[in-house]
């Protein structure tokens, strides 16, 4: 008796993996829009005057505005995103946003987000993060733009809804 016998073999997976990618977006879609949402309310929530000072710091032109222009981009483009609306459209400020996170703030720091310092009484010590998360939310907006936000999507929706109320462009003689 082989473990197979009654169920389907690993290698007709392939199959169903065809039928099912066109939902591998959707999951992408919910943690980089959220994460976007939570970003830019964080910031909110702190109030975007604080913000507004590190992006001074840092030496961002015009720290009031960019602060206030970063958070509406994180809200407004990461529920964007979460609906799959407008994706190619919203992922150019994020990405900008991302870029100009790596480029001012994160590239001194390397490429690991992670970096285990050590392990106290008081709980887990880690270092400053790098930019790899940054590289990663980009290559989900990458993957987003250039195969689609899936079935359940507003851009799906429309695209739809598009096709339907196109005229057909028969030849009548």
């Amino acid at each position: 008796m082989t473990f197979f016998r009654d169920r389907e073999h690993p290698s007709q997976w392939a199959g169903r993996a065809s039928k099912l990618g066109c939902w591998a977006p959707i999951p992408i879609r919910m943690i980089v829009g959220y994460a976007f949402m939570a970003h830019g309310y964080s910031k909110l929530v702190r109030g975007p005057e604080h913000f507004a000072e590190i992006l001074h710091a840092l030496g961002i032109p015009m720290p009031g505005f960019m602060g206030w222009v970063t958070i509406v981009v994180e809200v407004v483009g990461g529920l964007a995103v979460l609906l799959g609306a407008f994706v190619p459209w919203v992922s150019i400020p994020l990405a900008v946003i991302l870029l100009v996170s790596v480029f001012t703030l994160l590239l001194p720091y390397g490429f690991l987000s992670i970096k285990l310092q050590g392990v106290t009484s008081n709980g887990v010590r880690l270092g400053t993060p790098g930019y790899e998360v940054d590289l990663l939310y980009l290559a989900c907006l990458a993957a987003l733009v250039l195969g689609g936000t899936g079935p359940l999507s507003l851009d799906h929706l429309i695209a739809k809804f598009k096709s339907k109320r196109a005229i057909p462009t028969g030849n009548k003689m």
